[in-house]
């Protein structure tokens, strides 16, 4: 049987094609190739798929500031001195010409108001600061409320609260750098909080401050600290973090296709890169825009450094600030023991609630997996209303740190709104211990209400607004089937299981293994889940869809038509749609 070529394909060359020589640069990738195997080893990478979701660029802005804060810090690095040597300031900023004041200072005014674009590359590395820190936040809690954390995850949650750790030691030892008025506030305070440790508190002053502070070698060591020491830290924790990210696969939110095994999404190339390389462009513009348009930390208003004096209303960076507002409302306790006095009032505000509170988050996965002994991994996602237990304890900590983050602007809040600061005070230390166990209760009932409200949509369907009146003179709010893609959001997730301590012994009189914290595992297993609405089983949804056949044929004679206030929900009918749905 012949074919007939030209029509099935066409062509408008009168050439035929012949092999061309390779490019110097493709010359060049085939002999690395053919030597380190490298084309091999990264095509499954660059193909390895991402899914798409807005909540997964949260990290993503983390990733982009930090980027953002390496290049302004290399521009900032050339110009900076950091050094506390005393001189004369002769610059172009008229209040202070004539001051002494550090080389450090003298260098941060010059950036400021000589060197072409350094207040901008300065104002952008602190809003990159600023945004950097918060973006990690938000996403640990993103990662936690879904339950992304769970395994196979969990040293990937321990790095990133480290990241947080020291991204907001960086911060610190970062506007320390100026030695104003205010930034030598904080390094006095940090002075103090050293010598507040017992036994060895002095001798970690005078090592770190080469001698009684302030000394003369604090700001070059806080700048070595700075750019060089944690930086490094920051970029080898995020390698690994990202490394495992990768090694892990992305997580992903149930729906239709998407299992524990796969991944739903774009290929990183093109078109993950594609898009990352333009959000990388947005962060860089926002960041640029606050910098040009938005003043932060003005040194040469405050100042250089003064030991004798204080900025009044004097406060940290915000990331700084939950454990100043814990210094600010504990009473003066104080207690001499075996010669030492033990400064509470400093102790725990600074030296044993922050670590408590890192502690804390770094064992809520292994908590997490003690109590459910569930040894599986999760790649799917969960809402938080599912975790209505999880959920509660993570709004308890933000309840807390937001709490302790307000005590942290007592003299501001009440010069602002004319309250007594003594009020304040005695109103925050009664909140600080109410308010976390008043969060709890309030979220862990409101996730169970959805849970609730998600089995009575399952079930009867989503409420149209339409009310209907029996022959009877009875009165009833009309429901409509919901899609299949949102029942399935609403089914994909596991039923809780309770955990009960069993007998100690089996059958035959052996004693069966156990721990001796079942009994306490067991209270926490009921805490967690035994008030959670189980999703329904197929025996309850098939009697909910005869309930509906059955008022289907009750009300078959309604005039179909769309139902008013639906237009926007998703819950709007389509054309040719009734209002009896489809059974």
């Amino acid at each position: 049987m012949s074919i007939d070529t030209s029509k099935v394909a066409d062509s408008n060359t009168t050439t035929p094609a012949s092999a061309k020589a390779p490019s110097k640069a493709g010359a060049v990738a085939t002999w690395a190739d053919d030597r380190l195997g490298l084309g091999t080893s990264m095509k499954k990478q660059l193909r390895k798929v991402f899914p798409d979701h807005w909540s997964f660029m949260l990290g993503e802005i983390a990733l982009w500031s930090f980027v953002v804060l390496l290049l302004s810090g290399v521009f900032l690095t050339l110009w900076f001195d950091p050094s506390m040597a005393e001189a004369e300031y002769q610059g172009s900023y008229d209040p202070l010409r004539g001051v002494e004041m550090s080389k450090a200072m003298i260098s941060t005014v010059e950036l400021s108001f000589d060197v072409r674009g350094g207040l901008l590359m300065r104002q952008m590395h602190h809003w990159a600061a600023h945004l950097f820190i918060a973006s990690m936040l938000i996403h640990m809690m993103r990662v936690y409320f879904t339950g992304a954390y769970r395994k196979p995850r969990e040293l990937n949650w321990v790095i990133g609260c480290l990241l947080i750790l020291l991204g907001s030691l960086e911060g610190f030892t970062g506007y320390s750098l100026p030695d104003d008025l205010l930034s030598g506030t904080g390094v006095r305070a940090a002075d103090g909080f050293l010598k507040a440790t017992p036994v060895v508190g002095s001798y970690m002053s005078f090592f770190l401050f080469g001698g009684e502070f302030p000394g003369d070698a604090i700001i070059p060591r806080l700048y070595i600290i700075h750019v060089l020491l944690i930086p490094g830290l920051l970029l080898g924790l995020i390698a690994a973090h990202m490394l495992l990210l990768v090694y892990h696969k992305h997580t992903q939110w149930p729906g239709p296709g998407r299992t524990e095994e796969n991944v739903v999404g774009y290929p990183m190339l093109p078109v993950y890169a594609a898009k990352a390389g333009g959000f990388f462009f947005i962060v860089f513009g926002t960041v640029a825009l606050l910098g040009g348009l938005l003043s932060i930390n003005p040194v040469w208003k405050f100042g250089p450094y003064d030991p004798t004096k204080v900025t009044a209303g004097s406060q940290p960076d915000w990331y700084m600030g939950w454990p100043d507002g814990l210094l600010r409302i504990i009473p003066g306790w104080e207690s001499v023991i075996g010669g030492f006095t033990i400064s509470w009032n400093v102790m725990l505000p600074i030296l044993i609630v922050p670590p408590l509170m890192l502690v804390i988050l770094i064992a809520l996965p292994f908590i997490e997996s003690w109590i459910t002994k569930d040894d599986r991994e999760h790649h799917l996602l969960e809402r938080p209303r599912n975790r209505p237990t999880q959920t509660a304890v993570m709004v308890s900590l933000m309840t807390f740190y937001g709490l302790a983050w307000a005590a942290g602007g007592n003299d501001i809040i009440a010069i602002k709104l004319h309250l007594s600061i003594n009020q304040i005070t005695y109103f925050m230390r009664v909140m600080i211990f109410l308010g976390p166990l008043i969060a709890f209760i309030i979220t862990r009932r409101w996730c169970i209400s959805l849970q609730r409200h998600d089995e009575q949509t399952l079930l009867h369907g989503y409420e149209t607004g339409i009310i209907m009146r029996s022959p009877e003179g009875g009165y009833s709010e009309r429901h409509l089937p919901i899609s299949n893609d949102a029942a399935f959001r609403i089914t994909a997730r596991d039923r809780d299981e309770v955990y009960a301590v069993g007998s100690k012994v089996d059958d035959n009189g052996v004693a069966a293994p156990g721990g001796k914290l079942d009994g306490l595992r067991a209270k926490l297993s009921t805490l967690m889940y035994a008030d959670n609405v189980q999703k329904p089983t197929a025996a309850e949804l098939e009697e909910a869809h005869h309930h509906a056949e059955h008022e289907h044929e009750l009300t078959a004679a309604l005039d179909g038509r769309v139902a008013d206030g639906h237009q926007f929900d998703g819950h709007h009918a389509v054309e040719g749609e009734t209002l009896r749905g489809d059974h």
